[in-house]
């Protein structure tokens, strides 16, 4: 099995204040299928209200991120999956029910992680 990192940006999530109840019941209904079906690991969204801090190397914290990262913001869904196809499977459930485009990536496996 094989961690895949499913999200979007903030600003990809267009929709009125009339639709916004029904994909909040249509996003946590997919959650929830995905919970049921065992291969739920985390979700969220980015707390734009708080700022990032980047912690160096040698421990000085300074507020912002990378320099040569873009920013980073909207929602996520970590899902344990057999491969990509099942992946791109969920990514379809989300996109419609959150009403935007999501982009799928794997996790490296790392053992001693």
């Amino acid at each position: 099995m094989t961690h895949f990192l499913i999200s979007f940006p903030s600003a990809a999530m267009v929709i009125s204040e009339e639709d916004f109840p029904d994909v909040v019941r249509d996003s946590h209904a997919v959650i929830q299928e995905a919970k049921d079906a065992g291969v739920y690991v985390f979700g969220g969204g980015i707390d734009e209200d708080v700022a990032p801090a980047l912690v160096a190397g040698d421990g000085t914290v300074t507020d912002g991120t990378h320099p040569q990262s873009t920013r980073l913001d909207g929602g996520f869904t970590i899902l344990d999956l057999p491969s990509r196809e099942a992946a791109l499977e969920w990514a379809q459930k989300i996109a419609t029910s959150c009403r935007c485009s999501q982009e799928v990536r794997a996790f490296q496996y790392d053992p001693l992680s």
